[in-house]
This record gives C-alpha cells, sequence and structure tokens, in this order.
C-alpha cells in the first residue's frame, strides 16, 4: 500500500489510531516558535539590509549596463530595476534623461517592416513591472510619463485577419502595423492594453484595465473596454 492510499483510508477513518496520526500531524504543520524582539529585529535587519546591498550592486552592476548596452542613445540618470532586460530582435531604443524602468519588461523588434524599429522615451518617464512593448515601426512616449505596471503596446497586430493568410503562415500586412505615440504627462494604469495606431494626446489619463483602440485627447480620462472618454471628469478643472 502506497502512502497515498494509506492517506485516503486514515484520513475519515475513526480508529483511535488514525485519530492519533492525524493529531501529531496537525501538531507537527502547526507548530510554531516564539520570536522575541530582541532576537527577530537584529535578524530582520540583518537581512533586509543585505538583501538591499545585494539588489543595489546588481542593478548598478548588472541590469542598468545591459539595458544601456541595447540603447542607441540614452541620457543621464537612466535606471533600471532589479530584473535583466528581456529583448528580441533588432532595433533602436532611444532614452531621454532620468529615465526609469521599474522592473522586468519585455520589448520585441520586428525588422519586416522598418529596417530600424524604434522604442523612444522621453526624458524623466518611468515605466513600471511587467510592461511589453512589441514594434514592428515605432512606439513613443513623451516626457513626465507615468506607465503603470502590466501594460501592454504593440504597432503591429502580429498576425493576419484572413484565417487562410495565418493559416498560410503569411505575416500581417503593412498597413495594420501602426506607429504609438504618446504625448507628455501622460499617466497609464494598471493592465492597460495600447492598440496600434493609437495617438495619446499630452496630459491624458488611461483608467486601470482599459483597452485602447482609438485615439485620446489631450487631457481627457478613459475608461473601459473599448475605453471611452469619461462624461463626468474633466482634467483641467480638477
Amino acid at each position: 500500500m502506497n502512502l497515498r492510499h494509506l492517506y485516503i483510508r486514515l484520513a475519515p477513518s475513526n480508529h483511535w489510531g488514525a485519530r492519533f496520526l492525524r493529531g501529531v500531524y496537525t501538531g507537527i504543520v502547526s507548530f510554531t516558535l516564539p520570536a522575541p524582539a530582541i532576537l527577530t529585529r537584529p535578524l530582520l535587519y540583518l537581512f533586509v539590509g543585505g538583501r538591499s546591498l545585494l539588489h543595489y550592486l546588481y542593478r548598478l552592476l548588472v541590469c542598468e549596463p545591459l539595458f544601456k548596452a541595447y540603447c542607441k542613445e540614452y541620457g543621464k540618470g537612466v535606471r533600471t530595476g532589479i530584473y535583466t532586460p528581456w529583448i528580441q530582435g533588432q532595433g533602436d531604443i532611444i532614452a531621454g534623461d532620468n529615465v526609469l524602468m521599474v522592473g522586468a519588461y519585455s520589448i520585441h523588434f520586428g525588422a519586416r517592416f522598418a529596417k530600424n524599429p524604434t522604442l523612444r522615451i522621453g526624458s524623466n518617464t518611468e515605466i513600471g513591472h511587467e510592461c511589453s512593448f512589441v514594434i514592428g515601426k515605432q512606439i513613443s512616449i513623451g516626457e513626465n510619463c507615468r506607465l503603470a505596471s502590466g501594460i501592454n503596446l504593440f504597432d503591429s497586430p502580429g498576425h493576419p485577419l484572413n484565417p487562410a493568410d495565418r493559416l498560410a503562415g503569411k505575416p500581417c500586412s503593412d498597413d495594420a502595423v501602426k506607429p504609438i505615440t504618446i504625448g507628455n504627462n501622460v499617466w497609464i494604469g494598471r493592465r492597460c492594453t495600447i492598440y496600434p495606431g493609437v495617438t495619446i494626446g499630452d496630459g491624458a489619463v488611461i483608467g486601470a484595465g482599459s483597452v485602447v483602440v482609438s485615439d485620446v485627447g489631450a487631457n481627457t480620462l478613459v475608461v473601459g473596454n473599448p475605453a471611452r472618454r469619461s462624461m463626468y471628469v474633466s482634467l483641467t478643472e480638477l
């Protein structure tokens, strides 16, 4: 009899031996030790300090140099988080001053539609954890922008809409690849998706989880799937 069969037999049993074994198991898995602060606080500070130092050195000596090596141009004060860049294909990354790539991110360049597909990131822009960029031609992000975590931006659908073309393994058409342009001081919330050809005006806010399939005007709040302008909020009056 293997352990799984033994467990199945003992779990519902009311026999004193089964109850005893269940009690022993419960005692083991629920056992805890006291944690007096005089002992655990120094251990906590040592752990947090050591981790912070390790992350700082890894960011400074590994992650940032690798990201800058991928860049065609970058300004002063460009920083990353503690994740190595995940960049596929060949293209140009142009980053302004004080750009911050907070966490893990992926950048995929497709060279079929442009000689040098380009990602432009303006000065003082922050890009959050787990953002994804798919670039066939160009994605341009302005200055002083805030991109939260988990945002997907793609200027190419990746595959043709026609079922026969997909079955034949054909690429999407050139006119389906449309650059994305994001203005200055734009705030994009968590888990948003920005479709090909979208232009987002200066000062706009994209609510979390929105799917943006059409242009967004300056100083406009849009939310939803598909994202629509809020009828109740005027950003210039806040």
